[in-house]
């Protein structure tokens, strides 16, 4: 503790850079990295190195071999190189390597080394071949820029979504620029360029040359130029020596260095924290590396091995053969608590709570100092903010100590942050543990969130570590576990050394029933990887068959899907997978396969009797269904055929189905219908009029209408219409017609088998009551009261009534009785019931 800020070095008046060791890396490099491809992931990601690159010294029959190893340097892949000169690593955003050949193909490769797709950069730079590229990341991805053999640039912002942009050409560029860089401003991608003495930036659209601000004099070519991690700030190395650091848009100078070195640089890196005033830049030669910024002197350390920079969010990482290193500036919080004398609110509180430890009386001094000037929360949020910043569990646990003492003393400071940067440590310390190797810093965990951390921890298949950071901080089990439980089981699918079986129950047993996972999902990566069979098994444990049936179909397995479709009661997916099997199977197949499965088959008659019933028709002959083959042969014969030889051969067709079926009941109402379909074409031939599509009782009232009665007659004794219906049809016909004489000679020619007293009701509905009267006297005695009263002879009505001595028929009188002219007839049934009950 007392030297703790030994390793702390001073950048001018306002600032310190301290340098600490990560990791004693593990691995056992045979060459050194100058003479290997590297790249490294920024927030602690891994690093990828390939041996032995195409130079002209090696053998050309040696083969290169790409090893990517975490950041504390413990080995997670390596394969042979067997495809063409690399000319570039980079990772994505995603963690996936990004290898850029030269001939511009650009091969994808998973932190496991497991290959994952490749595309090519354009026709123009297979031809001209890759001299130089970029990997870089925007707020839209994870972009790759490309020099050609002929000096043209093409780039592309997002490797995700592939739209290539061919960048303008640069006036008078016969050769490599001595440097380069791609900026983002405002959210377009750009290129900057040295050539000699000038910059050019270059957007789609055009070349401009452009001029740093405050630049000194004489420079007559850059070396080097560097971008910050948040593209804002620019660097430029230049043959005098000088560092020109200013905004990314070359219009603003923030200063000047003069590093007194003019060879050009191996890297050059930006070292800035979050919100910090303060702007540093990295330079790295072979055995030196210097801090510079806005102070007229440098940090400089001796490179003890040939060393390779990373830049960070807030600060640089620095890995060699042996060691890997973060450089970064001094948080705030943890200067004003451990610089040398000290007397922020922070640094007495430390104090106060080692000397309590000591059961020392100075502890009570200390905490009245600084609740004497009000400063105790100030304190415990120093403390706790500083012990974010800690990569050391020891000092960690000494502030947050501290911090847990001091707010003891409070009565009402929330204890949120103080909980959560508990939380966050303790994942922290987790993750940076050697075996893990992701040496994140609180500020990079912060802008990385919880969620993209799981996602690297599973990306890494530490799957037990990342539940048990899911559960430690309870996370929704659909956000934390049981979406690593997804990506378990879907890497658990890939172990083809493992039977189907035990696979299936492996994973069964592990998420049985956990809710967000989808067994359907898993089944479909099982199927990726060529386990149709193990697909199967895993989507039994499915309990959505929506979720089934797609994948089965997919897999080709559309019998099972049917079952399963069937199973569901789920119409829609029935039809589905029906639609599925026409297409797929022939068409006997397809019959048979809807005969084993009777649901699906009357679903499909269903539909085809909307959309083919052709298909309707080979079903029932299949089936030999006469008794439907008929009743599609009818609705056939109305739908679809117009000419009437069409339509009588359908009815035929349908007849002799109807036969075979044994129903003689339709089929005689067939062929009926076919004799009434002759008879109406030859009335529409002799009488003109429409008689075609009429019903048999229609087309008699027709001919009555026309006045052909004798038509209408012979078609009833044709069709054996009974007397009362022929009766009925002729008597409602000639009173529409108003054919009054008609209808008397028609009441006339022989007894009425409907009675008159319809005669009586249908005059009355034309509003003759003079014809009613006529057939009144006819009615029978048992309706005579009801026809007496239709013609408005309630007198009479009276009498017969009292007559049949009938009560029902005295109250149906007596109810018609409403008149002052009936008033007679009321007391005239009066008496007659008077009378009645005497007797």
């Amino acid at each position: 503790m007392d030297c703790y800020t030994a390793n702390w070095n001073p950048l001018g008046d306002s600032a310190f850079y301290r340098k600490y060791e990560l990791y004693s890396m593990d691995w056992d490099l045979k060459e050194e990295l100058r003479d290997c491809l590297v790249a490294a992931a920024p927030y602690g990601g891994p690093i990828a190195l390939l041996r032995n690159p195409w130079r002209k010294e090696k053998a050309a029959s040696v083969r290169p071999v790409l090893d990517i190893y975490s950041a504390s340097g413990m080995p997670l892949a390596s394969l042979l190189w067997k495809s063409g000169p690399v000319v570039s690593l980079g990772w994505s955003a995603e963690e996936e390597l990004l290898c850029v050949q030269e001939d511009g193909a650009v091969l994808v490769y998973g932190l496991h080394g497991d290959f994952r797709r490749h595309f090519s950069m354009g026709n123009e730079v297979l031809q001209n071949r890759v001299l130089d590229a970029r990997i870089f990341h925007t707020e839209f991805g994870s972009g790759v820029a490309i020099l050609t053999g002929a000096h043209r640039f093409t780039l592309s912002a997002n490797v995700g979504d592939l739209k290539l942009r061919r960048m303008p050409e640069v006036p008078g560029l016969q050769s490599v620029p001595s440097c380069w860089t791609v900026l983002c401003q405002d959210r377009v991608a750009h290129i900057l360029l040295a050539v000699g003495p000038d910059l050019y930036l270059l957007d789609h659209a055009a070349c401009s040359a452009v001029t740093p601000p405050g630049l000194a004099p004489g420079v007559s070519s850059f070396l080097q130029m560097a971008v910050s991690f948040t593209y804002r700030h620019l660097a430029l190395f230049t043959d005098t020596g000088y560092i020109w650091m200013g905004t990314a848009s070359l219009k603003e100078k923030l200063c000047e260095f003069n590093c007194n070195i003019r060879a050009a640089p191996k890297q050059m890196v930006w070292c800035s924290r979050p919100r910090s005033k303060e702007r540093a830049v990295v330079v790295a030669w072979e055995r030196r590396l210097m801090v510079v910024g806005d102070a007229p002197e440098s940090i400089q350390f001796v490179l003890d091995e040939d060393s390779y920079l990373v830049p960070e969010l807030d600060g640089v990482r620095i890995f060699s053969r042996s060691t890997h290193e973060f450089l970064h500036e001094v948080p705030a919080a943890s200067e004003e608590i451990f610089k040398i004398a000290s007397m922020a609110p922070g640094a007495l509180l430390l104090e106060a709570q080692k000397e309590y430890e000591k059961e020392s009386q100075k502890a009570d001094e200390y905490l009245r100092e600084i609740q004497e000037l009000g400063q105790l929360t100030q304190a415990v949020q120093q403390c706790i903010e500083a012990a974010g910043h800690e990569h050391q569990p020891d000092m960690q646990k000494s502030l947050l100590r501290a911090a847990s003492f001091g707010k003891c003393f409070l009565d009402r400071f929330p204890p949120d942050s103080f909980v959560r940067m508990c939380q966050d440590l303790r994942v922290l310390n987790a993750i940076r543990d050697y075996h893990i190797g992701i040496p994140l810093t609180y500020s990079q965990y912060k802008q990385l969130t919880i969620q993209v951390l799981l996602d690297r921890l599973v990306l890494r298949r530490l799957y037990p570590l990342a539940i048990q950071i899911c559960e430690y901080l309870r996370l929704p089990e659909v956000q934390g576990v049981s979406r690593i439980l997804a990506h378990w089981a879907c890497y658990k699918v890939q172990q083809k050394d493992v039977s189907d079986e035990d696979v299936a129950r492996a994973i069964n047993q592990k998420l049985g029933d956990t809710p967000g996972v989808s067994y359907s999902d898993i089944a479909a990566r099982a199927y990726g990887c060529g386990r149709t069979e193990l697909a199967i098994k895993l989507l039994e444990y499915e309990p959505r068959s929506g979720e089934q049936v797609p994948l089965l179909l997919k897999m080709k397995r559309s019998k099972l899907a049917l079952s399963k479709a069937i199973e569901s009661g789920d119409t829609d997916l029935v039809f589905t997978v029906l639609l599925h099997l026409k297409n797929e199977l022939n068409r006997g197949d397809f019959f048979m396969t809807l005969r084993n499965q009777p649901m699906a088959l009357s679903l499909y008659r269903q539909f085809c009797k909307h959309q083919e019933l052709e298909t309707l028709k080979d079903l029932y002959n299949q089936d030999d269904n006469h008794q439907e083959l008929g009743s599609f042969h009818i609705r056939a014969s109305y739908a679809a055929e117009e000419r009437i030889e069409g339509r009588v051969a359908a009815l035929q067709t349908a007849a002799d189905a109807f036969y075979k079926a044994k129903n003689e009941f339709a089929a005689k109402a067939t062929e009926d219908q076919m004799r009434l379909l002759r008879l109406q074409r030859r009335l529409e031939d002799e009488l003109g009029g429409q008689f075609l599509d009429l019903s048999l009782h229609d087309t008699v009232t027709t001919l009555i209408l026309g006045g052909h009665n004798k038509r209408a007659e012979q078609l009833a004794r044709d069709f054996r219409i009974p007397d009362k219906r022929l009766w009925w049809l002729k008597l409602t016909a000639l009173a529409d017609l108003e054919d009054w004489e008609e209808l008397e000679k028609f009441s006339k020619s022989k007894k009425s088998p409907i009675g008159y007293l319809p005669f009586v009701e249908i005059c009355i509905k034309q509003h003759n009551k003079y014809e009613a009267k006529k057939y009144a006297s006819r009615v029978s005695p048992e309706q005579k009261v009801k026809a007496l009263l239709l013609v408005g002879d309630v007198a009479q009505a009276a009498d017969v009534a009292i007559e049949h001595r009938n009560e029902a028929e005295l109250s149906l009188v007596l109810s018609h009785c409403t008149g002052a002219t009936d008033g007679a007839t009321a007391d005239k049934i009066q008496r007659a019931r008077a009378q009645a009950q005497k007797k």
